[in-house]
């Protein structure tokens, strides 16, 4: 995170919605020999208290959660994009990089292996109405005898959530004139959507809470 404190402060409900809604994080823990990280699509329960997401059983993360419950954080990005100090229409400015992220702390458990089928229903739902109006792909449709060989090969994991931190870095330290300038100009850059997603991000930014 962000040690600037006018980047932070974002309400934790924000950052939730905002984690719930790109759905794809790098998960953590500490292991015998250094960091063990994974990178994962989730869904999030309807009461923002957990996190839902599976791993290959061979996953060395999977491995060390037969031990028990860990400490785990899952980071999730959102967009970013290179600044340029044209961008501000101020002088003396340097270039920078703006992005959101938002950090979720808490204890990550394996989950029995019959939670795992109706964990890929709701995972593959929650993707598949983004597609609209496609029609949703369902696990049906996949032969039972392939489906078992491809459960068997995976395991759900299940992050209880502790501590929600969010940074926002969205030039909110400049004067708004600058900030809506390079807000424009990033928008028109043409480096991809993203960059358009950061723009209008930067034309209003989350408030920040006392």
């Amino acid at each position: 995170m962000h040690p600037n404190p006018i980047y932070r402060g974002t309400e934790r409900q924000t950052n939730l919605d905002f984690a719930a809604k790109r759905g794809f994080g790098v998960l953590s823990i500490n292991g015998e020999a250094g960091p063990l990280i994974s990178h994962v699509p989730f869904v999030m329960t309807e009461d923002g208290r957990r996190i839902e997401a599976h791993l290959m059983r061979s996953n060395p993360i999977a491995r060390a959660l037969a031990g028990g419950t860990r400490p785990a954080i899952l980071a999730i990005s959102g967009a970013d994009s290179y600044v340029s100090p044209d961008w501000y229409e101020m002088e003396d400015q340097v270039p920078t990089w703006n992005y959101v992220a938002v950090h979720i702390r808490g204890d990550l458990k394996l989950k029995h292996d019959a939670d795992l089928r109706p964990h890929l229903d709701l995972l593959s739902a929650n993707f598949e109405a983004r597609l609209m109006p496609k029609a949703p792909w369902l696990t049906d449709k996949v032969d039972p005898d392939a489906l078992a060989k491809l459960l068997r090969m995976i395991v759900p994991i299940e992050l209880e959530i502790g501590t929600v931190d969010g940074t926002w870095k969205l030039a909110q330290n400049k004067p708004e004139a600058a900030r809506l300038a390079a807000a424009d100009a990033m928008a028109t850059a043409g480096i991809g959507s993203e960059t358009a997603d950061l723009a209008k991000l930067m034309r209003a930014p989350p408030e920040k809470i006392d």
